[in-house]
């Protein structure tokens, strides 16, 4: 059974494994994309967090799902095109998965094990944070913003350890 965040590996958006384990070290935040979604304009945010926090040792990657609303029916390529040319996206972007049901990416099943079904995603935008040892150490909701106090002072503490 996986004990940490980098048990998992993802398929990155243009093909090619995305490992969490190259993460070893760093926080990160795993965020359910989508591009049509009424938070889809948290891709700035996203992106500025992850300039901001880069070299104090934060990842940002972002997770396509269309699991809510069909707010994300396009291929990887699509996603990717719309993500590079819309919000300047740098940080690393997962291939699109199912992050909830029987079908979800075990990543997104072990979040839903470790911190209870309360804290799955409910929506596009949902985020999770791992700490530098590969603990989950937080989930937050659609409508926290990448820029609110409340995210910076949990990526802070995790980076602090």
């Amino acid at each position: 059974m996986a004990e940490t965040a980098y048990d998992f590996a993802f398929e990155k958006i243009e093909g090619g494994a995305l490992p969490m384990s190259q993460f070893k070290g760093k926080a990160v935040l795993v965020v359910n994309t989508a591009s049509f979604c009424g938070y889809t304009y948290q891709y700035e945010g996203l992106e500025a967090l992850s300039k901001k926090y880069k070299d104090k040792g934060l990842v940002v990657v972002g997770v396509p799902a269309n699991n809510f609303g069909g707010q994300e029916p396009g291929s990887n390529a699509e996603i990717q095109t719309f993500c590079t040319a819309k919000y300047d996206v740098d940080f690393p972007m997962a291939a699109k998965v199912s992050v909830k049901g029987a079908d979800a990416h075990p990543f997104y099943k072990w979040a839903r094990d470790t911190l209870g079904a309360s804290k799955a995603p409910a929506w596009n935008f949902h985020k999770y944070l791992v700490s530098a040892d590969g603990a989950l150490v937080g989930a937050f909701p659609s409508a926290v913003e990448p820029n609110s106090k409340e995210l910076a002072a949990a990526i802070d503490k995790s980076l602090a350890k």
